[in-house]
């Protein structure tokens, strides 16, 4: 089986197709295609007229179990999914999230993939791609240098220094730019600032989201920078400045298409923050995807309890498609962690007991699994229960979870050999999704647009989290009843809150009982669309680690790069 060493390895010896080949596979006219290089190109938004009277293929989304702080090969079998269904003779086409720079340097290392089932190119989709995110930290700056100018200037619309919402953003892992003071008096107005890491910049939400250019510029109209003394909100379109930003993305809603290592097509389109925005790629991408392939296997962030919830009740909602079916990544060892004996940290070995044998902590951790069966199902989808193998694992644990899989009523559970087998790998797997797909499914959202806000974060904490109620800090009642009155009842709502526990709280593994969701505070993405409760501790401008993964990268003689996996 391949290592994480051996991901750029792998994907060197790989014989790339042109790009415009690749398109032209999924009927995609060459009018609508632009080329970055050889290997990627953008797909110009007119393609979509051109492609609607074509029928839409499956739509297949792939979660996970909750998440360990390593994660549990999500990307590699959502892009390996798609491998094991062209290996059965099936169009298929998947569409994944842009990595953060922030990530990349700090923990994870290459988030294209690995092993065996890959996007390439893998180091251009790490390190800046299309210029996609770059473009979201320009855009979003300009608003920020446009408020502090109004400030300086005068503050003709009234704007409350101590009621400003927009922090400014920057790709990249600095815990030091979290809490700052900008311009000190003899520039303008000073007053406390900050920065969050540009994916977690509502613009990034907005561009997922989107339907067109046109739908792009609204939504940059409606974001608010905050409040005026007399507690009315201020857009920028009110600061003038929505228009100077959407020239800077206007090229960044175009999805991105690339190849798997296999060449099957692969839209990277998009990247937001998986807490505070939704954690799932583009309604474009998936939309020309759909109208290209006879199937979409799209990815959402984290678990089943973030990302697919927030995919069904946000990302499903703006676009109006229905998925057909549910893919959650599994894992011995996950599952092992949620029995609450064991504990990962990052950048340090796993602990040998857990990787040894041990049915015992494997069945004290299956809650897990079970509930996020019971998530998928809540919005009538079937759903697959996917084991992404690792070497350590036993027969008698890969059987185990398969009984836990058949006790909670999936549809299917199979194991993933992805990462060392690639499409070979997966065709238990896509037998099992074809299989999914074709039973019929009574799709639906989990909550009423109209519900009042409180009550749509009710439903989520209850129903989805399986927590016994929700208590309010003053300051979030403040803010519901503040955005009530502003117009915004109507928003979806999109929870913030830790990807390490179905609950609040990271310590509490497995299927948490007992206890109360806690939202200390409520802000507001109007651009997006959605308002965001803040449960728990959440990290918006995450710190790199004593030994960053960007430690080990470094490029050689010829120019080629070294260490992009973050792993020796």
């Amino acid at each position: 089986m391949a290592s994480l060493a051996d991901d750029y390895a792998i994907a060197r010896q790989a014989k790339m197709r042109p790009v415009i080949e690749i398109a032209r596979s999924l009927g995609i006219p060459d009018d609508f295609v632009e080329s970055y290089g050889r290997y990627k190109a953008k797909i110009g938004l007119g393609a979509l007229g051109t492609l609607k009277d074509r029928p839409l293929g499956k739509y297949v989304v792939v979660t996970a179990i909750t998440p360990t702080p390593l994660g549990e090969g999500k990307t590699v079998n959502t892009i390996g999914l798609a491998l094991g269904l062209n290996r059965i003779g099936k169009r298929a086409t998947c569409c994944t999230r842009q990595p953060s720079l922030g990530p990349v340097f700090g923990v994870k290392g290459g988030a294209a993939g690995g092993g065996r089932s890959q996007v390439l190119p893998m180091e251009d989709i790490n390190i800046h791609l299309t210029g996609d995110i770059h473009a979201v930290q320009a855009a979003h700056n300009l608003g920020s240098a446009f408020l502090d100018n109004h400030l300086h200037h005068g503050n003709r619309l009234g704007i409350d220094p101590n009621g400003i919402y927009w922090r400014r953003v920057m790709d990249m892992n600095d815990r030091a730019l979290r809490s700052v003071v900008v311009a000190h008096k003899a520039e303008g107005v000073e007053r406390a600032d900050g920065f969050d890491i540009a994916v977690a910049s509502e613009i990034m939400a907005i561009l997922a989201l989107a339907a067109s250019h046109k739908d792009m510029r609204a939504r940059l109209g409606r974001m608010i920078i905050g409040r005026t003394t007399a507690g009315k909100p201020v857009t920028t379109e009110d600061l003038k400045v929505a228009g100077a930003m959407a020239l800077l993305v206007r090229d960044a809603l175009c999805p991105n298409l690339l190849q798997t290592i296999e060449g099957t097509p692969a839209f990277i389109h998009t990247g937001p923050f998986g807490n505070i925005a939704h954690g799932n790629s583009s309604i474009l991408a998936d939309q020309i995807a759909l109208r290209c392939s006879e199937y979409v296997i799209t990815e959402a962030g984290f678990g089943a309890d973030l990302g697919f919830e927030k995919f069904v009740d946000i990302k499903c909602r703006t676009s109006g498609l229905k998925p057909d079916a549910a893919v959650i990544v599994a894992t011995v060892r996950g599952l092992k962690v949620h029995s609450g004996k064991f504990r990962i940290v990052t950048g340090k070995p796993l602990p040998e007991k857990l990787l040894a044998e041990d049915l015992e902590s494997l069945r004290a951790g299956a809650e897990n699994l079970a509930k996020m069966v019971e998530i998928v199902h809540m919005t009538g989808l079937p759903a697959v229960v996917a084991i992404n193998r690792f070497p350590s694992d036993s027969e008698r644990e890969i059987e185990e979870i398969r009984s836990i899989a058949k006790q909670a009523h999936a549809e299917g559970c199979e194991v993933s050999d992805a990462f060392a087998k690639g499409g070979d790998g997966t065709k238990d797997l896509a037998q099992a999704v074809v299989k999914a797909c074709d039973r019929k499914s009574d799709f639906r959202l989990l909550y009423d647009s109209a519900a009042p806000l409180q009550q749509k974060i009710e439903t989520v904490a209850t129903m989805v989290y399986g927590a016994d109620g929700v208590d309010y800090a003053p300051p979030a009642e403040e803010k519901l009843k503040l955005y009530t009155d502003w117009g915004l009842g109507g928003l979806a709502v999109c929870l913030a809150k830790t990807q390490l526990s179905i609950s609040h709280d990271p310590n509490l593994k497995g299927r948490p009982k007992g206890w109360r969701l806690p939202v200390q505070d409520v802000r507001v993405s109007a651009g997006a669309g959605f308002v965001y409760p803040l449960c728990g501790a959440i990290m918006t401008m995450p710190g790199l680690s004593a030994a960053p993964a960007g430690e080990l990268m470094d490029i050689d003689e010829n120019g080629d790069i070294i260490g992009l996996t973050g792993k020796k």
